[in-house]
């Protein structure tokens, strides 16, 4: 059996070594000069591999495509990952958000951890190999890159989609798959930082609300009233662009829904453990020495006090709270608990974590990763139309649909 997996990051390399474990002769093609340059990348260069929970707590971060992962991580949940990472000699940690790193924080070890267990299990890793076809041939598909070409009996599709295109992600696998017959649902980036806001929110760049919640809310069709939203509470970061942060970088697959962005509204729940009605309570309480006090000190207890003084500035003016009108109060409440901001847009793909949209699901089997329109073709990781939150939910699904892909091709009958 010669199974040819076209793509060594997280996914690629994983289906590799599960089919070279099971006896298949297989060859890892890379178009960079060095194997999994995401992985490098990826959590600042730490590399959160996945999060910490089971596999029905983390399925909701896929939104559409949580009910087809649903047998891959069933069978290689967060546990087995880490077990995984444990066996091949690189210890994890747990941080306060959930996200599992590296004991280390060096990203590279968890790149070299799954290049040795692939070389390990006798896959044959080939780089500057740039796939430029993907034919079937008979019984055979042929991979022809700029230089060579290659055989297989099944071909394993693990080339990524097209966020950081710098890593040499720029979406090559779609074209091979559409000519195969294959429906790609319209990419767009997805965990990527969003441009827009006000004057003042960008002269508020660096500053850092570490719990909030926010709220996307997309109207996809004007003519049948549709609405796609969601909520998140993480952190959120004021840019000079805009906004970025855990919180953000989750909603921008809402935002991109589509190029109409007066459709897409995004408000900001700054102090999520207070209510309006306590907020308003306390900015009514004048009694004692209370009233002198200027709004911003009042609103740094919920804020910081950059953001504070901010906010009482832009909704009132920063009166004392004796000088505070009913409006000014109303308007304040609203800024901390219902701020709507303006978005312009995003940074794009090459700030993107992640690609949205991709192979449509419905052509991929959810157990195996065959693909339902080609015999002997496997599709695995980022090229599938499956995106999720930023914390090691993408990587999680990499791992298991990847593992599924190589399990099958190497034993699969036919």
């Amino acid at each position: 059996m010669q199974i040819v997996v076209i793509g060594a990051g997280a996914a690629g390399m994983v289906a590799a070594a599960e089919a070279a474990k099971r006896g298949a002769n297989v060859i890892l093609l890379e178009k960079n000069t060095k194997t999994g340059v995401k992985i490098l990348m990826s959590g600042g260069t730490r590399c959160n591999v996945t999060h910490d929970t089971d596999a029905r707590g983390i399925l909701p971060g896929f939104g559409h495509a949580s009910r087809f992962l649903q047998p891959t991580i069933g069978a290689f949940p967060p546990s087995e990952v880490v077990r995984m990472f444990a066996d091949l000699g690189v210890a994890t940690k747990v941080e306060s958000t959930g996200k599992v790193f590296p004991q280390s924080d060096r990203a590279i070890e968890v790149r070299d951890a799954l290049q040795r267990q692939a070389v390990e299990s006798g896959v044959q890793i080939i780089r500057q190999q740039s796939v430029q076809r993907l034919t079937r041939r008979d019984e055979h598909w042929l991979i022809e890159t700029d230089d060579e070409s290659y055989a297989a009996d099944r071909v394993i599709v693990t080339a990524g989609g097209r966020s950081w295109p710098g890593c040499g992600t720029t979406g090559d696998g779609y074209g091979w798959l559409e000519k195969l017959g294959h429906s790609i649902v319209d990419t767009r980036p997805a965990l990527v930082p969003l441009t827009g806001g006000f004057e003042w929110t960008k002269a508020l760049s660096g500053i850092t609300l570490e719990d909030c919640v926010v709220t996307a809310e997309n109207q996809t069709s004007e003519a049948k009233k549709s609405k796609q939203s969601m909520s998140r509470r993480s952190s959120w970061l004021f840019t000079h662009f805009g906004f970025s942060g855990p919180a953000a970088m989750d909603v921008s697959r809402i935002v991109t829904l589509t190029e109409k962005l007066s459709r897409v509204r995004v408000q900001l729940d700054m102090a999520p453990d207070v209510s309006a009605e306590a907020i308003e309570a306390t900015l009514c309480d004048t009694a004692g020495g209370a009233g002198r006090r200027r709004l911003s000190n009042v609103l740094n207890q919920w804020v910081p006090s950059r953001l504070a003084t901010a906010v009482a500035s832009e909704m009132c003016g920063d009166p004392t709270i004796a000088e505070l009108t009913k409006t000014g109060r109303r308007a304040t409440v609203t800024g901390i608990k219902q701020l709507a901001l303006p978005i312009t847009g995003t940074r794009g793909f090459s700030k993107a974590e992640v690609t949205a949209g991709g192979v449509s699901l419905k052509e991929v089997n959810p157990r195996t990763m065959e693909s339902r329109v080609a015999k002997g073709l496997y599709i695995a990781g980022e090229v599938l139309d499956v995106d999720g939150w930023i914390g090691g939910y993408n990587f999680q699904a990499a791992f298991s649909t990847g593992r599924a892909a190589g399990i099958a091709a190497a034993t699969a009958e036919g």
